[in-house]
């Protein structure tokens, strides 16, 4: 019998287990972020471009349509196992997500939706921050959706979403939303302090995400890098300094991810996963803004110390 602490609502998620069902659903999540990137208006830090998570699934927001008939949304329903485009004047369409059904496919029938209902749209084919190269609507190799373990990935991605907005909730300067990356597949909320910031990288993602210093919490499932899932943080630019906080374990630097790490496996098996989750993102922050020397006011309210709702 499990022990009494385990909450199931926290699932584990050992990336192993479900490693080509996770690129499946990484490639799917680049057909909206592609999308989103395409039709948005522009904004700091590429913040149009960002999927959110909600109680479906993974989902853009209301973007302007093509053809300027009104807005068309795309959800990935982690739910029900399809694509859901909508129009704002309540048309709808579904493509089925199923077990052995490419990306390819997947991606070339949720195209011709947006088109019938919203108009025509193009965008680019080649999967970004990825190990692979297949255009995304010629994508045969990944095809492997099991629905129990996007499920369990949804749940856990859902718990870990809600960690993020608690850690975001009382800070007074400028914020993002929870954020899903469908780059980097993960989840991510990002404090600024207000200042700008040189961009380490000349590349397109590079300079525009890189112009603000900022303060990084986030989640991802593992990748090729990193093979669990775990929370992380950063700062950007990190100073000297960055990598000697003391972070309540079971958190701990990572130098090869030149980040902060809380491992999921620990995050399920403590007696309070919420609270261990919140207090690894508290203290990367705290010491964040005592290193990168942010203006008290806003430190003080990073850590949660803001005036009562009234």
């Amino acid at each position: 019998m499990a022990p009494s602490h385990l909450d199931s609502s926290w699932p584990p998620l050992p990336l192993t287990a479900w490693a080509e069902t996770c690129d499946t659903l990484h490639a799917h999540s680049q057909v909206l972020g592609k999308l989103a990137a395409r039709l948005a208006p522009p904004e700091p830090e590429l913040q149009h471009a960002a999927l959110r998570l909600s109680a479906r699934g993974i989902e853009t927001l209301p973007l302007p349509a093509p053809d300027r008939s009104g807005a068309v949304t795309v959800v990935l329903d982690l739910r029900m196992h399809h694509v859901v485009v909508e129009h704002s004047d309540s048309r709808v369409r579904h493509v089925s997500l199923t077990p052995d059904r490419p990306v390819g496919a997947v991606t070339r029938e949720v195209l011709a939706a947006v088109h019938a209902l919203a108009g025509p749209v193009s965008i680019s084919m080649h999967p970004q921050e990825v190990a692979w190269t297949d255009p995304l609507d010629e994508d045969e190799r990944h095809r492997t959706y099991d629905p129990d373990q996007v499920l369990a990935f949804h749940a856990a991605a859902t718990r870990a979403a809600l960690v993020l907005g608690a850690l975001r909730a009382p800070y007074r300067g400028r914020s993002t939303p929870v954020n899903a990356w469908w780059g980097s597949f993960d989840l991510a909320v990002s404090l600024f302090s207000g200042r700008s910031a040189t961009p380490t990288s000349d590349s397109f993602i590079g300079r525009n995400d890189g112009d603000a210093e900022q303060i990084g919490i986030g989640w991802w499932p593992g990748d090729a890098r990193h093979r669990r899932a775990a929370f992380y943080g950063f700062a950007f630019p990190a100073p000297a300094g960055f990598a000697d906080a003391t972070i309540p374990s079971p958190g701990r630097w990572d130098a090869t991810l030149g980040e902060y790490v809380l491992e999921w496996d620990d995050v399920v098996a403590s007696d309070d996963p919420f609270g261990t989750a919140l207090s690894f993102g508290r203290a990367v922050i705290g010491h964040a803004c005592v290193v990168c020397e942010w203006d008290p006011a806003l430190a003080a309210s990073a850590r949660g110390h803001v005036p009562a709702v009234h």
